[in-house]
């Protein structure tokens, strides 16, 4: 079932789920908005052109992090950014993160594939962010640039993420 803005204060409340740092306003009536931290990832050099071999290449190989109050994306350009908050959460309640629609409208998608934040997480969120407007596009550390839906499982997961994942 998916929370409301009654629901998400009530397991805030209850630290069901944990969401730091949180202005009240933030939470809408069904999600919570994330800002974006200054915290970019992007291809590095040698990776933007030939072939990745996914089986033997990571993230960490691939990825270079850079700190600034602003990026410029290119049509087609992709980075990596984080979010501000970290959001904890009870075993049993799941996470899906979402873009806005007043940036999806100006063709900017928020996140590619990985949108779920895991019961038992406890760690700030990667956005994978794509600009597929026919301009560049400009953000900004601290705008609310996605959104985060809460769900309920129906039993608490054995998996807890923060115990078998990964950390960020």
């Amino acid at each position: 079932m998916a929370f409301s803005d009654i629901d998400i204060k009530k397991a805030i409340r209850k630290k069901e789920i944990v969401v730091e740092p949180l202005d009240e306003e933030q939470i809408k009536s069904a999600s919570i908005d994330l800002t974006l931290s200054d915290e970019w990832y992007f291809f590095k050099r040698g990776f933007l052109r030939g072939n990745v071999d996914l089986k033997k290449t990571g993230f960490e190989e691939t990825y270079e992090m850079k700190k600034s109050d602003t990026i410029t994306l290119k049509y087609g350009e992709m980075c990596l950014g984080k979010t501000t908050e970290r959001i904890k959460l009870a075993a049993d309640i799941m996470g899906r993160l979402e873009g806005r629609s007043r940036y999806a409208r100006m063709g900017l998608v928020i996140h590619i594939t990985s949108a779920i934040v895991q019961p038992g997480s406890n760690n700030r969120q990667v956005l994978e962010i794509v600009n597929l407007a026919p301009f560049t596009i400009t953000l900004h550390n601290g705008m609310r640039i996605s959104q985060v839906v809460f769900d309920r499982l129906e039993s608490p997961t054995s998996k807890p993420y923060a115990k078998f994942g990964t950390i960020q």
